[in-house]
């Protein structure tokens, strides 16, 4: 019924009288009003602009989407059709389920501009756009809006009869997990400006909006710089310093943008409770640091992608990448072997950042040989762009194998390194409480803390004998009882005795902070589709203390060794809660931001699944549902494979306006 109400009223429209002559002026990005329509060119007459005003505001009613009309003559400052709409979005504070048709009269231009985590997926908009160049062709620019509108609608009208809904099949997967990949993170990227709702006048965003949009904003701009670090890695491999030095000034800039939002983010999580205009000026200053970082790296994606040349390249290209990945396959079978070896040994609480590895790199591996095969058969068949894509996808496959493989032998330096430093921590114990008993000691207090110290120390020496042991868990127990030992009798200890234990516990809790780090950093990396704001906000954190704790080590030991424990501690925190992000992932659940984030068997089902788990496809593939938010990445190659568009990773934001398309009329 609506579609026929649809086609009459689009009937009844175009016969309407059409405006000529459209003033022939330049118009910079223009300030929306309060209604939905813009007319600069003077195109629409009374009658046809509140005919189009109405047909909006029925859209909103229908779809909760607010589409904007602007009608200019000439698109200037900028020029280009994409910047110049995604400006006026900007500019507006228009959030993700709000869009902009810009028609450039005289210019025989137009594009419609849309959050890359909207409603309507890029395929979607990109059929809307086509269906409406007949109408802009004809200068019938109410049946423009009419049909766009429609198109609207039907993208997301839950029948799904309309032909405008594509209909997102991978031909590899089974229906059901399409189903929740659409449904995943369907979130906002932080268009929000300044707590705006949507037009101007209208309410502020509500808080716990504002909140979601916020951690959606650091999740997706995380990914961004992630990944076009690992892109940045390939190049500098490739080409050389020289080469990339623009582009790591711009990493450089995105990341300290990236560290003061999870400041902030850390900030609103801690236990200082915090006033709700607090809470709104720090998401706002968050949002506002997650869009200049990705418009940082934006403005270099597509000079980085020229650098890289992959399609003119990709002969050469998939024969270095299929050799990576020949290399990473055979040191699987070595990495197998030591967790063998590792689970004989140590308990799972010591191996869970790396339990599941050995099948992640397989997933990997396996996911980077279809890509490879299918990058051959796009060669043999002279599509190099087509190449260039799976290449791309496999190359990061492969550089994620070789993390995980490599997280494993770390974790095996990790535990032997906590025995020695567990046994060099019982010794300094000992000689401590010795030393500690021959303190002054009126209340007993010492002589209380030495007997608790010696009882840690005895199970600490039952542990490490143990078989299988965790040595990590025994030496953080050693370090709490060297802390709250220390705590007691610093002030007590002359001030050479107190630097040099102090000094001695910098060192050992810092080289503990940097592998727990560093353990939690390649568990987040390899797994980031399932990562939610808060694991990556604590990781962030305790990276910053960690590199406090180095700065501070030469001038302040003692409070050094504070951003030390901190470090470890936040470390351990990012490692949990992204353990728990991948447990719901696996199990079809929500994430820590309480977003659905998996499906059935998400963690180890398939090699495509591998893939969303790391990362790798997991917003291109959603795309057919609402949400195209890119992995990381510029989306400057893609691909149709089985109904589902691919857009690999590349040097680029994420989660932002900027979607290739329109064009002239």
């Amino acid at each position: 019924m609506r579609a026929r109400w649809a086609a009459a009223v689009t009937a009844a429209l175009t016969m309407i009288l059409m405006a000529v002559g459209p003033a022939a002026s330049a118009t910079d990005p223009v300030e929306l009003g309060a209604g939905y329509v813009v007319d600069e060119s003077d195109v629409l007459d009374q009658a046809q602009e509140s005919a189009v005003q109405d047909r909006l505001a029925e859209l909103y009613d229908q779809t909760g989407i607010d589409l904007y009309a602007v009608f200019v003559s000439e698109f200037t400052n900028p020029a280009d059709s994409q910047q110049w709409a995604d400006e006026v979005a900007s500019r507006n504070g228009l959030g993700v389920d709000q869009y902009v048709l810009a028609v450039s009269t005289d210019g025989r231009e137009y594009y419609i501009s849309a959050d890359s985590a909207g409603p309507v997926s890029a395929d979607e908009l990109t059929a809307i756009e086509g269906e409406i160049r007949p109408f802009l062709r004809d200068g019938d620019w109410v049946g423009a809006v009419t049909a766009t509108a429609g198109g609207f609608e039907a993208a997301t009208s839950s029948s799904g009869a309309s032909g405008w809904i594509f209909v997102l099949v991978l031909v590899a997967i089974a229906a059901v997990v399409v189903i929740w990949l659409v449904v995943r993170r369907r979130r906002s990227t932080g268009e929000v400006a300044s707590g705006k709702a949507g037009a101007p006048g209208a309410p502020q965003v509500p808080l716990a909006d504002l909140e979601r949009h916020a951690s959606s904003a650091l999740v997706d701009t995380d990914d961004a710089v992630r990944t076009s670090e690992q892109e940045l890695g390939f190049a500098r491999a490739q080409f050389g310093d020289d080469a990339t030095a623009d582009f790591v000034v711009a990493l450089d800039t995105a990341k300290a943008q990236l560290a003061e939002a999870f400041t902030l983010k850390q900030r609103l999580d801690d236990e200082i409770a915090d006033t709700d205009a607090e809470r709104r000026e720090w998401n706002e200053r968050i949002l506002q640091l997650c869009r200049e970082a990705n418009a940082g790296l934006d403005e270099k994606a597509a000079d980085f992608d020229a650098l890289r040349e992959l399609e003119r390249t990709a002969p050469e290209a998939l024969a270095r990448v299929a050799g990576e990945r020949e290399r990473a396959a055979a040191a699987l079978g070595a990495t197998e072997e030591r967790m063998t070896r590792l689970r004989e040994t140590y308990r799972d609480t010591a191996l869970s950042a790396v339990a599941d590895n050995v099948d992640q790199a397989r997933q990997r591996l396996g996911f980077a040989e279809q890509q490879l095969a299918e990058a051959r058969t796009a060669l043999d068949g002279g599509d190099g762009g087509e190449a260039a894509v799976g290449i791309r996808a496999a190359e990061e496959a492969v550089d994620q194998a070789d993390v995980l493989e490599n997280a494993v032998e770390k974790l095996a330096a990790d535990l032997t390194e906590a025995e020695r430093a567990a046994s060099d921590l019982i010794a300094e114990l000992e000689r401590e409480s010795a030393a500690s008993g021959a303190l002054p000691d009126t209340e007993g207090q010492v002589a209380a803390a030495v007997a608790a110290t010696r009882q840690v120390i005895q199970l600490a020496r039952d542990e490490l004998a143990a078989r299988p042991r965790d040595p990590l868990a025994t030496l953080q127990r050693l370090q709490a009882a060297d802390q709250q030992l220390d705590a007691l009798v610093a002030g007590i200890r002359d001030a050479q005795a107190e630097q040099q234990r102090v000094t001695e516990s910098l060192a050992r809790t810092l080289a503990s902070a940097r592998a727990r780090v560093a353990a939690a950093e390649d568990y987040i990396t390899t797994r980031r589709g399932a990562i939610g704001a808060n694991a990556r906000t604590r990781l962030a954190e305790a990276g910053a203390a960690a590199v406090r704790a180095d700065q501070l080590q030469a001038t302040d030991p003692r409070a050094a060794l504070a951003e030390a424990q901190r470090a470890q501690a936040l470390a351990d925190e990012a490692l949990s809660s992204a353990q728990r992000d991948v447990g719901a992932f696996d199990r079809g659940g929500y994430n820590s931001d309480g977003m659905f984030d998996g499906g059935p068997g998400g963690g180890g089902g398939s090699d495509i699944l591998g893939a969303i788990l790391g990362g790798i496809v997991v917003n291109s593939l959603r795309s057919g549902g609402g949400s195209s938010r890119r992995s990381g990445g510029s989306g400057s190659f893609g691909r149709r494979s089985g109904g589902a568009v691919f857009r690999t990773g590349s040097f680029g934001g994420g989660g932002t306006r900027g979607r290739r398309g329109g064009g002239r009329f």
